[in-house]
C-alpha cells in the first residue's frame, strides 16, 4: 500500500534549518501498526497523522520512530502549515484534539502557525550532580542561580541551564545515563540551554531525548514552551517579554531553528502559553507500507 506523506522542516531559520516532520492527512483508514510502519520509514522524531474529530477542528497523532508520544510541538507546526500552504485552511483560528487534551491554533499571514500548551505545571527539582554526570561536564558548568526542574507544558521536560554556548556546544552526552535518568523521573528528555545567544534571542537550546529514539532534536516546541515558563518563572524574563520570546536551536546541529513562545500573564501566574514558527521545504512523497 502506497501512502502519500507531505515532509517539511518547523520552525526554520534557514532553508537548511528547522526540525523535518512528516504530514499524513486523511488518516482515518490507518491503522495504528500503520502509522507506526510510517513513522519508523520515514526516521524523522516526529511524524503526524490527522483525523476526523467530534471535538474539535482535527484530531492529531504523533509518533516517533519507537512509539506514540501526546503531543509534538514542531509536527504541530508543520500539519497546520501544511494545511495552510495547501489551502485547505484559511487564517484564523482552529482546535486540534491530542491526548495531551484539546488545544488552540492560530494561523497567522505568511503560514506563521502558533499552538496552544498546556499551563506549566513545575515537578521535581533535580540533583545537578546526576545530571551533569550524565552530560559529561562539570557540576561548576551548570548555572548556579538556576534549578534543574522538571516542567511541562504537555510533557514532561529537564530544564537544564549551563553557563555559556561555548559550554553547550561541547556537551557530548552518555545518551545511556540520559536514558535511564529521563525514565527514572518520567520525562521526555533532557532540554540544555543557556542565556547567552546568537542572533538576540533569549536563550540557545539543545535537547536530549534517546529515550524515544531521537538523540537530537534540532527543534522542539513543546520544550520552548516550558523553558518560556520556566525562565518567567525565575525571574529571566519580565512581563514586557513574555509576549514575543525567541529560542536558537539546532545550530549545534548545523540546522539553524528559531522558535518563538508567548506567555499571558495575569498577577504574576500564567494562564496561557503559545508556541509558533513557519515551516520551509514542503515535499510530496509516496511511502510504501
Amino acid at each position: 500500500m502506497k501512502i502519500n506523506v507531505y515532509t517539511l522542516n518547523s520552525f526554520a531559520k534557514t532553508r537548511d534549518g528547522g526540525n523535518p516532520a512528516g504530514v499524513v492527512m486523511n488518516a482515518d483508514l490507518l491503522s495504528e501498526e500503520e502509522m507506526r510502519k510510517i513513522a519508523a520509514i520515514l526516521g524523522f522524531s516526529e511524524t503526524a497523522f490527522v483525523l476526523q474529530s467530534n471535538m474539535a477542528d482535527f484530531k492529531v497523532r504523533f509518533f516517533t520512530p519507537n512509539e506514540e508520544v501526546d503531543l509534538c510541538g514542531h509536527a504541530t507546526i508543520a500539519t497546520f502549515y501544511t494545511m495552510s500552504s495547501l489551502n485547505l485552511l484559511k487564517q484564523g483560528k482552529y482546535k486540534q484534539e491530542t491526548r495531551a487534551g484539546i488545544l488552540g491554533i492560530e494561523i497567522h499571514n505568511d503560514n506563521f502557525v502558533m499552538m496552544n500548551q498546556s499551563i506549566p505545571v513545575f515537578s521535581e527539582v533535580i540533583d545537578k550532580d546526576e545530571i551533569a554526570d550524565s552530560l559529561n561536564i562539570s557540576t561548576s558548568q551548570i548555572s548556579e542561580d538556576l534549578l534543574v526542574q522538571v516542567v511541562s507544558t504537555g510533557l514532561r521536560d529537564i530544564m537544564v541551564p549551563v553557563k555559556s554556548i561555548e559550554i553547550l556546544d561541547r556537551i557530548r552526552p552518555d545518551m545511556n545515563k540520559v536514558k535511564e535518568i529521563s525514565q527514572k523521573y518520567n520525562t521526555v528528555g533532557y532540554h540544555v540551554f543557556s542565556l547567552e545567544s546568537l542572533h538576540g534571542a533569549n536563550a540557545y537550546c539543545r535537547n536530549f531525548a534517546p529515550l524515544y529514539g531521537i538523540p537530537e532534536e534540532s527543534a522542539t516546541g513543546t520544550s520552548s514552551g516550558a523553558l518560556g515558563c520556566y525562565l518567567y518563572r525565575y525571574g529571566k524574563i519580565n512581563e514586557e517579554q513574555v509576549s514575543n520570546i525567541i529560542f536558537e536551536q539546532g545550530y549545534s546541529m548545523k540546522k539553524p531553528s528559531e522558535i518563538r513562545v508567548s506567555i499571558a500573564v495575569k498577577e504574576n501566574e500564567i494562564f496561557e502559553v503559545k508556541v509558533g514558527g513557519r515551516g520551509m521545504n514542503l515535499i510530496l512523497k509516496e511511502v510504501e507500507i
